[in-house]
């Protein structure tokens, strides 16, 4: 990329107010300009849906490394145009073996490191799906690493906030500390280790990644840290291939993530409970106290029951019974009888969600992430940050060599077998994101811009939770949403936390929709430095 391209496209990486891009021959969302630059010119290169999300997501862990690191996890919904068929790729993170308990106070150390499955899932998925060679993706990255790129704002904050375990050893130093202090907005972040192991994966792969001199090392540093992965644990990794989670919403059929990836999952789930209330009539959440309360509700306590659900490949996992009308109609007049239930908060979700559509029709929408706050623990392993995602064990604890439950939601949804809206969400508040998204599109016709930029609740107020565990759940919730309709629903014994408007913790939205035309349409979300660009 272009030095002059490339500080523009910095330039541009704000949070705040987006715009919408719109075109028919491939478009691409995601929370950094540069990523979705980088995708959209692997689709003017000649790739596919997925040659772009990998270059992109590869991409995103050298420019967006407070949020994604090549050894943290990558998931895919995959749609192809071809044939009409949808596929799951899973590359979520395993339990080490040795791993039995795992305290708060331990993901500072490194028994907080899992085993990762990021980079299984973009060789897999190229090896399936791609049509490019992994040099010619992987080069936007690499240049990136060794040249650099400018600090925005939100790496700087970020970093700034964790600043004490980013400096903690002399790997993450030399990086983020040239001169002895933190790198500043608009400085050069170069990352030459990093693009030396990306370069070196090219050739050498999963072999060098889980096998070789790479997984010595990082086994090395992370049993020095206290941890316990093996090579063992890395030489076992293997990605899952899978169906998605199916079901319908009115006349739309709805795809989405499977367990142990539960977020798509949950969608489903919680758009059937929607199917049971009148929404067309008590009209948006913004507006109506009574769609709030229950969409309120219905997020939350889905997502808390989702707690229950562990790896399938170790146990029985009723997906069929969890997605299905009846279940759904059970569980509203169970609730309805009950008061709001206390929900547990989520974990810290450091994350990226991108999505892709080439100009054939095929879609690829990915969540990858670190699973943590960003450099937890510190450590890195030749320019690769070693994260801290098995704080998302200290919610559901996967047997030994396990998967790890995640709430990442990649969803599709299609009128008549045609894909009419992909899409996504990283952060606290990504299922609520995903739900509020689609019925304000898919219900109240709203453009994917009016969406985007909509009032929004969240995930659950930490603060509160930590006053009060057991009580009534408490919400983030967008101080611009209308306050009358905010204390009707307080008045029915759910409790809101007001917010910034846009806030951080709400997610961003990273979708595309698809008009009947042929037109695709994107915006990027005001709370995440993203852009949306059209082919």
């Amino acid at each position: 990329m272009e030095q002059q391209m490339r500080r523009r496209l910095v330039g541009e990486s704000r949070f705040g107010r987006k715009k919408t891009a719109r075109g028919k021959n491939g478009i691409a969302v995601s929370s950094h300009p540069i990523v979705s630059q980088i995708a959209v010119d692997t689709l003017n290169a000649g790739g596919n849906a997925v040659d772009a999300v990998m270059a992109a997501s590869v991409a995103q862990t050298v420019v967006e490394p407070h949020m994604t690191t090549i050894c943290g996890m990558l998931s895919m919904l995959h749609y192809d145009a071809a044939t009409g068929e949808a596929s799951y790729l899973n590359g979520g993170i395993n339990r080490p073996k040795e791993l039995t308990h795992l305290a708060p106070t331990e993901l500072r150390t490194g028994k907080s490191v899992g085993v990762p499955g990021f980079w299984a899932a973009v060789e897999s998925a190229l090896e399936r799906l791609g049509s490019k060679p992994k040099s010619e993706l992987l080069k936007p990255a690499i240049d990136l690493a060794r040249e650099g790129f400018e600090v925005n704002h939100f790496l700087y904050g970020m970093a700034f906030e964790q600043i004490g375990s980013l400096g903690r050893y002399p790997e993450g130093r030399n990086v983020f500390f040239p001169e002895g202090r933190l790198i500043e907005v608009g400085e050069i972040l170069r990352q030459p280790d990093l693009a030396d192991t990306l370069e070196r994966l090219i050739d050498d792969g999963a072999e060098y990644f889980y096998r070789g001199e790479f997984a010595k090392r990082m086994v090395e540093t992370v049993q020095n840290a206290g941890g316990v992965l093996t090579l063992d644990d890395l030489d076992r990794y293997a990605v899952r291939w899978g169906d998605p989670a199916r079901s319908t919403y009115r006349d739309y059929d709805v795809l989405g993530s499977p367990p142990p990836d539960a977020g798509g999952t949950h969608v489903i789930e919680i758009l059937n409970l929607l199917e049971l209330i009148p929404l067309e009539r008590w009209g948006p959440s913004t507006e109506s106290p009574d769609t709030l309360y229950w969409m309120l509700r219905f997020c939350g306590e889905v997502y808390a029951e989702g707690a229950k659900i562990r790896d399938p490949e170790f146990f029985d996992v009723p997906l069929d019974l969890l997605v299905s009308k009846s279940y759904a109609q059970q569980r509203f007049e169970l609730m309805r009888m009950a008061d709001p239930q206390p929900v547990a908060k989520p974990p810290y979700s450091g994350s990226n969600h991108l999505t892709v559509v080439d100009g054939d029709g095929n879609i690829a929408t990915v969540l990858h992430s670190v699973m943590s706050q960003p450099w937890t623990n510190g450590l890195f392993v030749d320019g690769v940050q070693l994260w801290a995602g098995a704080e998302h064990f200290l919610r559901t604890m996967p047997p030994a060599g396990g998967r790890g439950t995640s709430y990442l939601a990649p969803t599709l949804l299609l009128r008549q077998g045609k894909p009419v809206l992909a899409a996504g969400s990283p952060g606290h508040g990504l299922i609520q994101n995903v739900v509020q998204n689609t019925v304000n599109i898919l219900d109240f016709g709203l453009d994917i811009e009016q969406s985007v930029h909509r009032p929004r609740f969240g995930a659950l107020s930490v603060d509160t939770f930590l006053a009060d565990p057991v009580g009534p759940p408490s919400y983030l919730i967008e101080a611009d949403l209308d306050e009358a309709v905010r204390a009707e629903v307080v008045s029915r014994g759910i409790r809101l936390d007001a917010c910034n408007p846009w806030n951080f913790y709400m997610g961003s939205y990273e979708g595309v929709h698809l008009a009947e035309d042929g037109t695709m349409s994107a915006c990027a979300d005001p709370r995440r430095a993203g852009k949306a660009i059209a082919v």
